[in-house]
């Protein structure tokens, strides 16, 4: 028996991990937080029951390891977890009547701050709890966080960097394709603050809410907690919204924010209740994970048993075919749903889905529905071998543990469509007039069979102004907008293409490292594109493919002959580093990330890549006498390597 309960330990150590990756690390989810909870709980049992908790166990890990492409920070004090529970009761019992805060759990990314002398210093994300990734650049556009503070002395605070659902649904309303949709805020949140390219996390309306203050010489707070809340306020940090509990009011205030968080727009998963006399809760300790100052409560989802009567699939600009499970109607958290996503075949293939099966299902965050459970499990639900849009056949591809459903034919009406709604919007080619609906009946009609004939509209207009819903002023409005679309940039032209994994900001990368020079770019090889940092050979494979395939050429050149591509302007006398490539790595003293230095070398007209070559300037490396591959590559081929501060002296004149 005992065997048998190590070994479930085991596959629950295995399956939670493997949930974390995903969540934490690939921003995407292979299971509910419903199942993860309960997956959770069950191994906090476990290990109880039968005394052995694993080296790897997430009871006793925090989080999951940072991603490689930002630079990695240790925090100066560990990042813990917190206990959680579902119920009032126990929350109430935690008080042991001492008075304590009672605020909001948001659900986006924790983020540790650093200020001196009055300025942000420094910005880490949580990461691990122990190792978190600078992101310090990014920080800086967080639309409420002060830049400047009337306090002097160091200043440590943690809080949470989230985006609200009205941004999270005004950015999703721009994306066209609904396989490119954000799945949740959360998950945008992370990707945004976690970019490469600050320029993309300003665009994201990126918020932060200061939830603790870690450290502030000087300053009593005469051992409140809410003190230290106010002092925050002072300085300008928005802190979560919070109430002054005891036993006696608890379950009111508890009641309140569960009424608010029906329109409250920035994501909430739950509340945390922190004593309010700080030295007490420091004479508590901690736990190997949990502090014992602090615990969270997170609400217990509704659940509701119905139907599943249908499953739609929803195919896309790149192929993929999203299931959505349509079920009988049920009320969840004050509103009638009917329909939730089930994200891929993976998630169809475990829940084991059958047409009338009973299922749960609940609001995720109290927001988002989900499937809980089906409770049949009748694993009757066909995959379709047939495309639901054009009858072309399908196949499951695997990336990584993940399996999804894709339509494989090339001309696949969906494809089409989805790829001229990518084509005319508005970070692509900026063309008003063109809905999905619209276009779709212009296809329909053979007006348009690749991008060059949205140029040529021209030639149907008598049957464009007799089409329901257009008119003369709505033609010319469209016209007009086309004309105007002629004059257009290099990046905007290579995003409008839909090449798979070129977004905006790669589109603009891969431009500027070419120098905005179309024929140098569209004849790069994957060797050379990978090298440029924060490309990589998925990126780069896929844009090679692209250029190489003749039919994709041919549209190409029809559609630049209507096109007038400007150049940006340079001023060539800034342009120092022009011809020269360099490579940085490692740590950086001046230069608060190497994207940041990366876009100083490139405002000089250099270009930066992520090896080093024959043809490498020099090496930037403050550790001169490290033994990291780079280096022994800078010395094979005689590259220098410089550090920080040669460098800028040597090509900066600093």
């Amino acid at each position: 028996m005992q065997l048998s309960k190590i070994e479930r330990i085991k596959y629950l150590v295995g399956r939670l991990l493997e949930a974390s990756k995903a969540y934490y690390a690939e921003d995407k989810e292979i299971m509910s937080n419903l199942e993860y909870d309960r997956l959770y709980d069950e191994l906090v049992e476990l290990e109880k029951e039968t005394g052995v908790i694993l080296s790897n166990s997430p009871t006793i890990n925090v989080g999951y390891e940072a991603v490689e492409e930002l630079p990695k920070e240790r925090h100066e004090s560990p990042m813990l977890s917190l206990g959680k529970t579902k119920s009032r009761e126990e929350l109430q019992q935690w008080l042991q009547g001492n008075p304590a805060i009672l605020s909001w759990k948001l659900d986006g990314l924790t983020i540790v701050l650093t200020y001196r002398d009055g300025k942000l210093e420094k910005a880490v994300t949580r990461g691990n709890g122990e190792i978190g990734e600078v992101i310090t650049n990014n920080a800086k556009t967080f639309k409420n966080l002060p830049l400047n503070i009337a306090y002097k002395g160091e200043l440590i605070l943690r809080g949470e960097a989230v985006i609200g659902y009205s941004d999270f649904e005004a950015i999703n309303k721009e994306i066209e394709d609904e396989a490119s949709k954000y799945k949740n805020p959360r998950n945008l949140c992370s990707g945004s603050v976690r970019q490469l390219n600050s320029e993309m996390t300003a665009k994201r309306n990126v918020r932060f809410f200061a939830f603790a203050l870690v450290k502030a010489e000087g300053v009593d707070f005469h051992n409140s907690k809410e003190a230290q809340f106010v002092f925050l306020m002072e300085q300008g940090f928005e802190v979560v919204d919070y109430k002054i509990v005891k036993e006696d009011t608890i379950l009111d205030a508890i009641a309140d924010f569960e009424h608010r968080i029906e329109s409250y727009d920035i994501p909430s998963d739950g509340l945390v209740l922190t004593y309010e006399d700080i030295a007490y809760g420091q004479s508590l300790g901690r736990t190997a994970k949990f502090p014992r100052d602090s615990i969270a409560f997170k609400w217990a989802d509704e659940l509701k048993e119905t139907v599943l009567t249908e499953v739609e699939w929803s195919a896309s600009r790149t192929g993929l075919i999203n299931p959505v499970a349509i079920f009988e109607p049920v009320e969840l958290e004050g509103t009638t749903v009917s329909r939730a996503s089930v994200h891929n075949i993976s998630i169809v293939k475990a829940l084991k889905l059958g047409i009338g099966d009973h299922i749960t299902v609940y609001k995720a965050n109290m927001i988002i529905p989900q499937i809980a459970e089906n409770l049949t499990g009748s694993d009757t639900l066909e995959i379709p071998k047939l495309c639901p849009v054009c009858g072309g056949p399908t196949i499951i591809r695997q990336t990584a543990d993940v399996q999804s459903l894709y339509c494989t034919n090339e001309k696949c009406a969906a494809k089409r469509i989805k790829a001229f709604t990518l084509f005319v919007s508005r970070d692509a080619m900026n063309i008003d007039g063109l809905s999905e609906a619209t276009l779709e009946k212009f296809i329909e009609q053979g007006f348009i069979h690749e991008y060059a004939d949205l140029f040529y509209l021209s030639r149907y207009r008598n049957r464009i102004i007799a089409m329901e819903g257009f008119g003369e002023k709505s033609y010319q409005n469209l016209t007009d907008s086309i004309e105007a679309a002629r004059n257009t940039t290099l990046p905007r032209v290579i995003y409008a293409l839909g090449i798979a994994n070129i977004g905006v900001a790669n589109a603009k990368m891969l431009c500027r490292y070419f120098d905005y020079d179309l024929n140098s770019l569209r004849h790069a090889d994957v060797e050379t594109l990978s090298a440029i940092e924060g490309v990589g050979e998925v990126i780069a494979s896929a844009f090679v493919d692209y250029m190489q395939d003749q039919e994709n050429l041919q549209k190409l050149d029809k559609l630049l002959q209507e096109l007038h591509i400007e150049k940006p302007k340079v001023d060539m006398d800034s342009q120092t580093l022009g011809g020269m490539s360099f490579v940085i790595t490692g740590s950086l003293k001046h230069y608060a990330s190497r994207n940041e230095l990366k876009e100083a070398i490139e405002l000089k007209g250099g270009k930066v890549t992520g090896s080093v070559t024959g043809k490498t300037t020099c090496l930037i490396n403050n550790d001169i006498a490290s033994s990291s591959s780079k280096n022994k590559k800078a010395k094979e081929l005689n590259v220098p390597i410089l550090s920080e501060e040669e460098f800028l002296a040597k090509y900066f004149g600093a």
